[in-house]
């Protein structure tokens, strides 16, 4: 696991986490610069997708890996802690594990999908392929590429930089994240003391998720924004802006 610190001369820390098959290069590009301005950054890779040997292990492991940077280098506390559709999973294991304390949950559009065994098996079993599948010709890449162009609004670049990730990470460690996210649980009504959840709910992904934000998490902060998933940090100016201006009220909101 990677662990990069910016702008340490800002006063507040916030934590970046990526999201599936990513590393926080691809996954917060867009706005890194935006936010290394403002805040003390914290941007990890796990392992699996820092360019290391290793293998992406399960969940909870990196977790306790988090955890202990966090208390080695932070006393054991963050201002802040940014999750990108499954880094949104850690910043909900921070939070519920209570081993370290983070006053600001910030969940990027998250989807919080959990299942059984057997369920979460079966979908590892076709979402991973499926994900190797996507650049596996020049044909599939320019289609995937089309895709994402029209439904996030990615400009060439960045769709690149995206459809990248399928392929340089390896299957198992993209098999392993997404199989342990499933199984790894999130408590119903999570409520720490001086710790605020706060979401950018995505409407286009629809109502559902909306009421797993209310249902795992005591009064959360909720923000509605007209676009898809992750679309604030591949699609542009437009959608990221309003996000970012959010974000930093979320900062200011007294725990």
């Amino acid at each position: 696991m990677t662990f990069e610190e910016f702008g340490t001369d800002n006063e507040k820390t916030m934590m970046l986490l990526p999201g599936t098959c990513c590393d926080w290069q691809t996954n917060f590009g867009n706005v890194f610069t935006r936010l290394s301005e403002k805040y003390h950054l914290i941007c990890v890779n796990y392992d699996g997708f820092d360019g290391g040997e290793e293998v992406f292990p399960d969940m909870i492991t990196v977790t306790e890996k988090i955890e202990k940077y966090i208390i080695d280098n932070h006393g054991g506390r963050l201002d802040a802690a940014l999750g990108s559709s499954l880094g949104s999973s850690f910043v909900g294991q921070l939070i519920q594990r209570k081993k370290i304390h983070i006053d600001h949950g910030i969940f990027g559009s998250p989807d919080l999908d959990q299942s059984g065994k057997v369920s979460a098996k079966l979908q590892s079993m076709l979402v991973v392929p499926l994900l190797a599948s996507f650049t596996k010709n020049e044909k599939k890449r320019n289609k995937t590429k089309n895709l994402l162009k029209k439904t996030f609004l990615m400009d060439d670049e960045v769709a690149e930089k995206f459809m990248a990730c399928f392929s340089k990470f390896s299957p198992e460690s993209i098999k392993n994240e997404y199989y342990t996210d499933l199984l790894t649980h999130l408590e119903d009504d999570i409520n720490v003391e001086h710790t605020k959840a706060h979401f950018i709910y995505a409407n286009k992904m629809g109502e559902k998720y909306l009421e797993r934000y209310k249902k795992y998490f005591h009064d959360p902060d909720i923000r509605e924004f007209d676009m898809q998933h992750e679309q604030w940090l591949f699609g542009g100016e437009e959608y990221a802006e309003p996000v970012l201006k959010a974000i930093d009220e979320f900062m200011e909101t007294p725990v």
